[in-house]
């Protein structure tokens, strides 16, 4: 069911929702519906267009960021820093062919990294095998430890979505008296994971990384894969507050 959710979800949001919806168009042109079927192509190359708009990505993105940036004296309040899971980079050749963190994961790791130095706090990590390889929590203690020097003191290597890094990460740090965290992750993935974390009974400082800014001047309407996936990843944090 996991795995089905996931392959759902891939094909049904952007870019493959919006081809698949200019193949439907296709597909009523030649049943002779034509005016359906030039609406549902405009429609698939107006949003691809739209959403591939740096302009757009970052409004979208924004939208989904509830929180700012943590003071460094409200890490005063935390007993722990929980740095979330991004995704893995599988069989890097660079590595020797070994999976490592991917970009996102990166981007979190070295913000959690920078937090325990400035505060002292234990680290844990979360974040296990959604599809193969290699748990990304190891491999994020990998980096903590062998290339920023920062211990990590909890790992959860089992977790697959952000509701189960919530359920696997607060029985750890419960079992050794921990109740208030600062939790690490992008500012559009946070509004969605510190309620799944409070559901569990923590006390969590939003400690957002990665937050956006308004896109100005000419770069704002020159389209981009990167700002495509950036409204991808907004649409699919909208989605996840209405999906269980």
């Amino acid at each position: 069911m996991f795995l089905l959710k996931k392959f759902l979800v891939a094909w049904a949001f952007p870019p493959a929702g919006l081809i698949l919806l200019a193949l439907v168009g296709i597909v009523l042109l030649f049943l002779r519906r034509r005016r359906l079927g030039l609406a549902c192509i405009l429609l698939a190359q107006g949003l691809l267009l739209a959403l591939s708009l740096p302009l757009v990505a970052s409004a979208l993105i924004r939208s989904v960021e509830r929180y700012p940036a943590i003071a460094p004296q409200a890490l005063k309040q935390a007993q722990a820093i929980v740095v979330l899971g991004g995704g893995s980079h599988y069989a890097a050749a660079e590595y020797g062919g070994e999976d490592t963190v991917s970009a996102p994961s990166l981007q979190r790791v070295r913000y959690g990294a920078w937090l325990a130095r400035q505060s002292g706090l234990p680290l844990a990590v979360t974040g296990g095998v959604v599809y193969r390889g290699r748990a990304e929590a190891l491999s994020m203690q990998e980096v903590l430890q062998d290339e920023f020097r920062v211990p990590v003191r909890w790992v959860d290597s089992e977790a697959r979505n952000t509701k189960e890094n919530a359920l696997y990460t607060a029985r750890l740090l419960k079992a050794d008296g921990i109740q208030r965290i600062a939790l690490v992750s992008h500012g559009y993935h946070l509004a969605r994971a510190v309620p799944l974390f409070e559901a569990q009974g923590l006390q969590v400082l939003p400690a957002p990384t990665m937050l956006s800014a308004p896109e100005e001047g000419l770069e704002a309407w020159l389209p981009s894969a990167d700002s495509l996936n950036a409204s991808n990843r907004a649409l699919m944090e909208w989605a996840g507050r209405v999906l269980p």
